[in-house]
């Protein structure tokens, strides 16, 4: 079976939402044929000239990054600028690019996840959660056509509750309605009464996703018009969310974190520094894969150390107290997640989805100086 560009985006769509990224994001498909078909797909950190000509050279049919080539707009990808070449060596290749940022940071799992897996973390829960935006759908339908409505929903994406799906709940009893001139009843006569064998039933499905799903709903049902009701629920913390927070297999001291941190981590010029107490003690870690010096605060609040990248001296220096810092490079702080995001695209389909082995980290060189 042929697989199709829209199919491998549909995929995409499933596990790192558009709707989730931030609203000054650009995320989706950048570049590429919709019916084109994919075999093979090339993740990589940045959209960046020597990852597109890897893509090419490798003959890759995609070509998946974290970060944006477009994050701020634009009005031209002539070949005269570094991001329009990335478009002509793309394009002219038959290679589209797809984008998956913000998105791919609060997922569940999501790029924190897999930095978190790298000090095999424990209990994650999310550092900056985002609220469960979920509805409840009740639908009355006859005995004979709820499984195919059922089936219409949850393919829409009704019925998923944290790792489980199709999740319903369903009841038996007598529905009643009375026609007026002008119905056309699917069961029973205009201006006659009718008793039916009906479920009821009742699923729970993303806020996001609530016009999807009534339209599965209503091209599903039998009836010309469907009795149903939408409950909004009660927003609460879900498992979506900046960074993770989790407990470490065993106490390390922060000297000896911060070499796990180095050896675990894809390695760069910049390699780790830290902050704080070389003999203290750390059981908690949050981290965010990325820039995260804005949950500082919500680090401070349920960790002993945060690890991050790009910490800036003044929000460094002010810290919330106790709270012992570790800084790695951007690059490396969101490698791993290429590697979860490939087995997952992978198990959803029959591409062969390969991670960059092209470092893209701008840094190069560190140096010491020698009266240190």
């Amino acid at each position: 079976m042929t697989v199709r560009l829209s199919d491998v985006v549909a995929v995409l769509e499933d596990l790192y939402p558009s709707a989730e990224a931030e609203s000054w994001d650009a995320v989706g498909l950048v570049c590429g044929d919709p019916d084109a078909p994919v075999r093979r797909v090339l993740l990589a950190v940045d959209p960046v000239e020597a990852v597109a000509r890897e893509a090419v050279d490798g003959g890759y049919d995609l070509l998946l990054t974290h970060h944006p080539l477009h994050l701020r707009g634009t009005t031209s990808v002539a070949a005269t600028t570094p991001k329009g070449r990335v478009v002509h060596t793309l394009v002219r290749a038959g290679c589209a690019l797809h984008v998956a940022h913000t998105n791919a940071d609060v997922a569940d799992p999501g790029v924190s996840d897999a930095l978190a897996a790298r000090f095999g973390l424990r209990d994650l829960r999310p550092l900056q959660p985002r609220p469960e935006q979920l509805d409840t759908l009740v639908v009355f339908v006859p005995v004979e056509a709820v499984a195919q409505v059922f089936e219409a929903v949850t393919a829409a994406g009704a019925g998923r509750i944290g790792d489980y799906e199709r999740c319903a709940w369903s009841t038996t009893g007598t529905g009643t309605f009375h026609p007026l001139p002008g119905a056309h009843p699917t069961l029973g006569e205009v201006g006659q009464t009718q008793h039916v064998a009906e479920d009821r039933l009742d699923v729970v499905l993303p806020r996001a996703l609530r016009r999807s799903v009534l339209q599965a709903m209503r091209g599903a049902h039998p009836y010309e018009q469907p009795a149903y009701a939408l409950l909004e629920l009660v927003d609460e913390p879900g498992r979506r969310g900046l960074g993770r927070v989790g407990e470490l297999p065993r106490p390390m001291t922060l000297r000896e974190l911060t070499s796990t941190a180095a050896d675990v981590l894809p390695a760069t010029a910049w390699g780790v520094r830290a902050a704080g107490d070389p003999d203290r003690v750390v059981t908690t870690l949050a981290v965010c894969g990325g820039s995260g010096d804005s949950l500082l605060r919500d680090a401070g609040r349920v960790a002993d150390a945060y690890l991050t990248a790009d910490l800036r001296h003044h929000p460094a220096s002010e810290a919330p107290e106790g709270l012992a810092l570790l800084d790695a490079a951007h690059w490396a702080t969101e490698h791993p997640w290429l590697a979860d995001a490939a087995r997952r695209l992978g198990a959803a389909t029959t591409v062969d989805a390969v991670v960059s082995d092209t470092v893209t980290d701008p840094w190069t060189q560190a140096a010491r100086s020698s009266r240190a």
